[in-house]
């Protein structure tokens, strides 16, 4: 964790409110970290299912491997998350060593071990010694609690600056019910269908095909719309749990992805995915501006999403708005290289209100004047109308700064 916190961290948290069936432990197991929590235990009451997305990197992470023939099942009962070590590209012993943890979380839980999900995030390539932690899950088992949301999401961190946590009620049938939602992440972030690692949770009733579907449509304009860096994690997790505690106060079970009872649910779990993601843009390494990309007039929406990320992961775009340069060049640079349908002499650029190039060359009204003072902001829009079609996305990045090359220069000592 990072000794000064990002200027772009929320000036105050949400309340976070309880979810009947999921309670939660941290502990110090000193993986890497000293003098703080890293590792969570998240445990869930009988019957609550799970649905989730991961990483498309073809280098996964032993936890996310294990995590996928789990969810097959459906079912939770435990969740441990450890930080410090990503237990990634460690061959026979990330295997054995997930294996032994999921063991012993289904000791400690009393369920079996296609119950139990893991997540680990930090170092790449250095075996994970669960021995530090796994003699501590029966203790944590017991000793969960309700109301420790904000705890949980600081046992998390790596080298984020601040925890994560966001929150939602939503009607389901005339019943409330609740979704939280924790993550982690700052940097390797550029997500694949799935987040850095992030943790959901509902007590509404609604089974894991149905979460499932809610999910992976929920990520596309959230998780999947943000980059701190490019660099797709081995490690991307976001999991979904509902406890169904909702049900004995009337809300109905939904077990069908088109119910009509669902919208609500559907849009409050959007909205929780948003805040997570921007709040992780916004602790993205040195960062000291969120920058929104919204592309118009593109062939397609996917091209648009496309040419969005093309100048959302332009170093070059992203020096300019740390230095506060209003650049429009690297702009015109990064639409024209990301190998979508445009049309030079149809491309205008905006930056803010303020548009700066037009049809093809720089706007006659220009002014540097008024883009230069309004580069000087925390939140910066950037618009590029390719001039060619409909279609249109919007994906958000953060500046980068030299504290981005200290941070990760010496990310290992």
């Amino acid at each position: 964790m990072s000794a000064t916190i990002s200027p772009l961290a929320p000036k105050k948290y949400p309340k976070m409110p309880e979810i009947e069936g999921v309670r939660m432990a941290t502990a110090e197991a000193g993986i890497k970290y000293k003098n703080r929590t890293d590792v969570l235990a998240m445990v869930f009451d009988e019957g609550t299912e799970v649905a989730g997305v991961f990483t498309r990197s073809k280098c996964p992470s032993a936890p996310v491997d294990w995590c996928r023939q789990n969810l097959a099942g459906g079912k939770a009962r435990l969740l441990i998350v450890n930080s410090g070590n990503a237990n990634a590209f460690t061959g026979s012993k990330g295997r054995e060593s997930t294996g032994l943890t999921g063991k012993a979380g289904a000791a400690a839980a009393g369920c079996s071990e296609n119950e139990i999900f893991l997540a680990s995030t930090g170092v790449i390539g250095e075996p994970l010694d669960t021995s530090r932690f796994s003699h501590l899950l029966a203790g944590m088992v017991k000793q969960a609690k309700l109301e420790f949301w904000r705890e949980a999401a600081s046992a998390i961190m790596t080298t984020d600056t601040y925890p994560k946590v966001a929150t939602v009620t939503v009607k389901l049938g005339d019943a409330d019910v609740t979704i939280n939602g924790i993550a982690k992440g700052a940097g390797m972030i550029a997500p694949d269908m799935a987040t850095m690692l992030s943790f959901v949770a509902t007590d509404a009733p609604i089974a894991a095909p149905v979460l499932q579907a809610l999910l992976s449509g929920g990520v596309g304009k959230t998780f999947n719309a943000i980059t701190v860096d490019s660099d797709t994690s081995t490690s991307d997790t976001l999991l979904l749990f509902a406890t169904g505690a909702a049900a004995r106060r009337g809300a109905p079970r939904i077990d069908d992805a088109k119910d009509p009872r669902l919208s609500a649910f559907k849009r409050g779990l959007g909205k929780v995915l948003k805040s997570l993601a921007l709040q992780v843009v916004r602790d993205g390494e040195g960062a000291r501006k969120q920058v929104e990309v919204t592309v118009t007039g593109a062939r397609s929406a996917r091209s648009a999403k496309r040419i969005a990320l093309s100048i959302a992961n332009s170093p070059l775009v992203k020096t300019a708005v740390a230095g506060e340069d209003a650049n429009w060049g690297r702009v015109v640079m990064a639409v024209g290289k990301a190998g979508e349908p445009a049309d030079r002499d149809r491309l205008s650029v905006w930056f803010g209100d303020n548009r700066l190039a037009f049809e093809g060359e720089r706007d006659p009204d220009y002014s540097e004047e008024a883009t230069s003072a309004y580069m000087k902001r925390d939140d910066i829009r950037i618009r590029a109308d390719i001039g060619i079609g409909r279609g249109k996305a919007t994906v958000w990045t953060c500046d980068l700064t030299k504290e981005y090359v200290t941070i990760n220069g010496d990310y290992r000592s």
